[in-house]
């Protein structure tokens, strides 16, 4: 029987080590995204919001793939492109920012922006064709041409944040090498 006193979760030594070494983690990983000399911190920090973006759409167009295999109604397609188109749109407001304080940041912050610029178009176009053909044709949800319309938002998605990803991550590697060159006090090339 379920026993209604007992507490769901009992903290044990093995957890809280675990905890404090996840924020450990997440203290070290803040610090390591602080930009270097040369690089805009203000590209950093929307680089940063933008992948947060990334994640959440595409993990929201992953989970339309599934819809197209399920019995889910139009209407449950309609909420989710809807979500989908949000990200898009709040991406789009990040890309905005990103190109008004682009004359600041270095040349690989120039480059990402550039980069991330067509494919997030790409993407937009994608989702309004995704919702244009949903508003046409809201009893074909499993025909393929509505199927393909869903795959490509998902594959455009996953372009995107594999894009935004990359680019973070080469950022934190670059400050992290930054940290230690000083820390070791290395001289600057």
């Amino acid at each position: 029987m379920f026993n209604k006193k007992a507490p769901l979760f009992r903290p044990t030594a093995a957890s809280t080590l675990l905890l404090l070494a996840a924020l450990f983690l997440f203290n070290v990983a803040a610090v390591s995204a602080r930009p270097s000399a040369d690089d805009s911190e203000e590209v950093t920090n929307l680089l940063s919001q933008i992948k947060t973006k990334a994640v959440e759409l595409k993990a929201d167009a992953d989970e339309m793939v599934t819809f197209t295999r399920s019995k889910l109604s139009w209407k449950s397609h309609a909420v989710k492109i809807n979500q989908i188109k949000q990200h898009v749109n709040d991406s789009g407001q990040l890309l905005a920012k990103l190109h008004d304080a682009k004359a600041s940041g270095s040349a690989w912050q120039q480059r990402a922006i550039d980069e991330i610029t067509p494919l997030l178009q790409d993407l937009a176009a994608s989702v309004t064709s995704t919702i244009e053909h949903l508003n046409k044709n809201e009893s074909q949800v499993h025909m393929p041409p509505y199927i393909e319309c869903v795959a490509s938002n998902a594959e455009l998605a996953n372009d995107l944040l594999k894009l935004i990803s990359d680019y973070v991550a080469y950022s934190e590697a670059k400050n992290e090498s930054e940290e230690l060159r000083k820390k070791l006090e290395i001289p600057a090339t």
